[in-house]
């Protein structure tokens, strides 16, 4: 079977986007079309705390701006969940730095939680209509709760230290999905798929909105894994239109009551495609480049040495249950390491209740509490000549130690397939 056809066309429309609307009332106004520039007012700024990010903007806003205490804390958010637990001085000095300027600004502080893009979501961050800052472009992933949130690198002072910020308004690139997945392939291969068929520059500076009939097919949690990676088309964030399940499970959380959006029919988009899922088969990311994207049918047999299932864009219960169900009455191959590390500590508390983590363990898995150590190399670092199947967000040389090493990125059923016979294989035969 052939690969499923990508079409693309522009769409005028008299209409606005999402993204023009959250934006619009975020300035005080109506909606504004893409390509205004507007001082807009983030509803919440969110950040980790990381050597020569929060510990420097702590810093700047007393020194550089005589900012004692931010304005308005509860829009606020700060999560530790780098270096957790410290295994330095120096690092656990930060993290007493983080911990002392939350408690002084009355600012919520989130720590041993979970990767902090997820938590976010959990505590009521992710609301559906709202503008939300990060430095980590990996904040996306809240619009999969139809928030516009975006990474601001290096421009998150300016959040923190004016209440309203200078931005130009994106374009919006649509994505139509129809047609569904089989078994073996997840949400991330939609994703990754859709890198191969537009390029990573494809959507740049824009945002990426997922629509169609083939979205209802994609659970929340998959959703949350396609809006989170969107940096690697080029895209400042993803967004979903909010439907019944979105609503259903951010409203009671939302921290702030607001109206949800969502784009017009005849919104004014830069560019729509139409992605067929039907024919979809897994995908490998290929190293040195998150653009490198293939079948991961032409990479199997290739010996492996280590797994990764975790990272804030994978990692979350349905990719638990897709491993468990590969793994179930089954072993790993000796020698190989197989890390699990839920996205956060209320998802390993549920794995556990559904009786995942034991079906893991029992199959040689080693799970561990939730951080972002493992995804960024902290932890479980390989040597020269290794090569590891990873659900994280990178396959750069040196993300998971020694540069010589090769990271293949691939869904949560391939991760765990590759751990029982030691090298890339096919989930598909084991459903």
């Amino acid at each position: 079977m052939g690969l499923p056809a990508t079409k693309k066309r522009v769409k005028k429309g008299m209409g606005y986007t999402l993204a023009e609307k959250v934006l619009g009332r975020a300035s005080g106004g109506s909606p504004v079309k893409a390509g205004t520039d507007i001082e807009v007012k983030p509803d919440f700024v969110l950040a980790y705390d990381f050597p020569g990010y929060t510990d420097v903007i702590f810093k700047q806003m007393k020194e550089e701006f005589g900012i004692e205490k931010v304005a308005e804390p509860e829009r606020f958010g700060i999560f530790i969940d780098h270096m957790v637990p410290a295994n330095t001085p120096q690092e656990e000095e930060l993290h007493i730095g983080t911990r002392t300027w939350c408690e002084e600004n009355g600012v919520p502080l989130y720590e041993r939680t979970g990767i902090g893009h997820q938590v976010a979501s959990e505590v009521g961050y992710a609301v559906p209509g709202a503008f939300v800052v990060h430095f980590d472009g990996h904040i996306s992933q809240l619009g999969a709760f139809g928030t516009l949130a975006i990474g601001v690198r290096r421009h998150l002072l300016e959040s923190f230290v004016r209440e309203y910020i200078s931005f130009k308004v994106p374009q919006t690139t649509r994505v139509n999905l129809t047609g569904a997945l089989k078994p073996g392939v997840m949400a991330r291969d939609v994703f990754h798929h859709l890198v191969r068929e537009l390029g990573p520059s494809s959507c740049r500076f824009q945002v990426l909105e997922f629509g169609g009939p083939g979205l209802a097919g994609i659970s929340l949690e998959g959703r949350q894994s396609m809006c989170g990676l969107a940096m690697f088309t080029g895209a400042i964030t993803a967004v979903v239109n909010p439907d019944a399940q979105t609503l259903e499970q951010a409203l009671p959380l939302a921290r702030k009551e607001l109206d949800p959006v969502c784009s017009d029919d005849d919104a004014d988009y830069a560019a729509v495609h139409e992605i067929d899922l039907d024919n979809l088969d897994p995908i490998v990311v290929v190293p040195p480049s998150p653009a490198n994207t293939a079948d991961l049918k032409d990479y199997i047999g290739l010996p492996v040495d280590a797994g990764y299932l975790g990272s804030c864009v994978s990692g979350r219960l349905e990719d638990m249950r897709a491993a468990a169900a590969v793994l179930k009455g089954r072993r790993i191959k000796p020698g190989f390491a197989l890390h699990v590390i839920p996205t956060s500590q209320k998802i390993m508390a549920e794995a556990a209740r559904e009786g995942l983590i034991e079906i893991l363990v029992d199959a040689g898995a080693f799970v561990s509490s939730s951080s972002c150590d493992y995804c960024f190399g902290r932890i479980a670092t390989m040597t020269k000549g290794q090569r590891a199947v990873s659900t994280g967000t990178l396959n750069v040389r040196g993300r998971m130690g020694s540069p010589d090493s090769e990271i293949y990125l691939c869904n949560a059923a391939a991760v765990a397939a590759s751990a029982l016979e030691g090298k890339i294989a096919d989930p598909a035969a084991y459903f």
